[in-house]
């Protein structure tokens, strides 16, 4: 479960839910829910937290908590028949104590934790495909958080999905951050019925409400925070879409999950695949990986 100096502690939240929080020996840290498979905290070796999780968010499933890097899955948004963002971050994920090996570097120098969701009898009611989803998140010596999913099909037909990491990034302030690495894409915005539009600009800013899945994307992701004076780099492979998303005041009014004024400290930069499903034969399996770095920027 964990290479040898590294910390990995298992305890429980308040309601009774199992959550593992990585050290590494610089003391940056990462913590990990079994609800959801969901990354809830990650801070640097000063304590810093670098992802947003609401004031207002609910601990307690079924809710999907409202921050952190819930992973959407088998279904994005509400592409589908299935409630929005899939059930994969509503539903309990176990420890998986000898998970099929991944290559040495994804081990080496890094504390880790290997999770595993199977459906239940009631989600193969409403979605009727065996499947296994083996999640590992690591935490790098340097500091560094990755998520390395891989689902296979332990089906006898085959079956499409989409998922997407929907990263909730901790801010200053929405005004003073740009996104880039988006421009020249093609991307669908949910405010126009998922109309396709080119992104014109030389990197995105924000000053209203945003919620688009750019296409085709570049590997590599970079956001400015110019107040706090750090950046953040996403990297990922297997996952060719990357979804914008924040609410900007009205909707964030209407949410009973997120505070009035919250959107101005977060904004989500998710990698995905959503645009075109990943379809997997009888005992093919699927890998996507999402490395998170940030850096000091002047």
């Amino acid at each position: 479960m964990n290479n040898s100096g590294l910390a990995v502690e298992v305890s429980k939240d308040r309601n009774g839910t199992d959550q593992i929080l990585l050290r590494n020996p610089r003391g940056a840290s990462a913590k990990v829910s079994l609800h959801g498979g969901q990354v809830l905290s990650w801070r640097t070796d000063r304590g810093e937290e670098l992802l947003f999780t609401s004031s207002k968010a609910i601990f307690k499933p079924p809710y999907a908590v409202r921050g952190g890097i819930p992973i959407c899955f088998p279904q994005f948004g509400q592409r589908g028949s299935l409630e929005q963002h899939g059930f994969a971050r509503n539903r309990t994920w176990i420890i998986d104590e000898n998970p099929p090996p991944l290559h040495p570097n994804d081990a080496c120098g890094k504390a880790y934790i290997d999770l595993l969701l199977k459906p239940s009898e009631d989600d193969l009611k409403i979605w009727p495909h065996s499947f296994e989803f083996r999640l590992r998140v690591n935490l790098t010596a340097d500091g560094n958080l990755s998520l390395i999913s891989r689902i296979r099909n332990i089906n006898c037909k085959p079956f499409s999905f989409s998922i997407a990491y929907h990263t909730y990034f901790s801010i200053s302030d929405i005004s003073e951050v740009r996104v880039e690495g988006l421009e020249t894409l093609d991307y669908l915005d949910n405010l126009y019925q998922r109309e396709r539009f080119t992104e014109q600009g030389d990197a995105l800013t924000f000053e209203s409400e945003v919620d688009r899945v750019y296409l085709c994307s570049r590997d590599a992701i970079a956001i400015f925070d110019h107040e706090r004076k750090r950046t953040f780099f996403i990297k990922k492979e297997g996952l060719p879409d990357v979804g914008v998303w924040n609410p900007w005041e009205k909707k964030s009014k209407a949410m009973v999950d997120f505070g009035d004024e919250e959107y101005k400290q977060m904004l989500c930069v998710n990698g995905a695949a959503v645009e075109k499903p990943i379809t997997l034969k009888p005992g093919e399996e699927w890998t996507g990986r999402l490395e998170l770095s940030v850096v000091p920027s002047s």
